[in-house]
């Protein structure tokens, strides 16, 4: 499949910027004790949408200005929305908001934090696996 060079350079920096979100959660994670849990949620929340968003740009779809995860599935060609769960970006959308302020949710723990890196790892092969291009990370 043939892309606009601009389209692939696009997509090439939302995937840079996934990454290091992952990169983030993940080594936010080998804090042991010290762990801001929260922060490690919320990297793994935007990794995943700018990975969906990534794929959306690829296929010249205008994605919403959300952080709902649950609302870019659907607008997923069917193929690779088969290959994204579901539940777990049910599970990964409120923490790209309700960890950022304080009483909006109780704090995450390690377990939760674990998680959902492992979702934004999920979703992070899915979309790579979809997309045709040399990408960072």
């Amino acid at each position: 499949m043939s892309v606009p060079p601009d389209v692939a350079e696009v997509v090439r920096r939302w995937v840079e910027k996934a990454e290091h979100d992952l990169r983030n959660a993940q080594y936010t994670l080998t804090l042991q004790d010290d762990c801001p849990f929260d922060t490690v949620c919320f990297h793994a929340q935007q990794c995943a949408e700018k990975y969906l968003k990534a794929l959306l740009i690829f296929h010249g779809i205008d994605s919403p200005r959300t952080h709902d995860l649950t609302e870019l599935l659907p607008l997923l060609p069917p193929s690779v929305a088969a290959g994204v769960d579901a539940d777990g970006l049910a599970q990964l959308t409120p923490l790209g908001v309700s960890v950022r302020y304080p009483g909006l949710s109780p704090d995450p723990d390690r377990q939760e934090a674990m998680r959902a890196v492992e979702i934004a790892r999920r979703v992070r092969a899915a979309v790579r696996g979809s997309l045709p291009l040399k990408l960072p990370g």
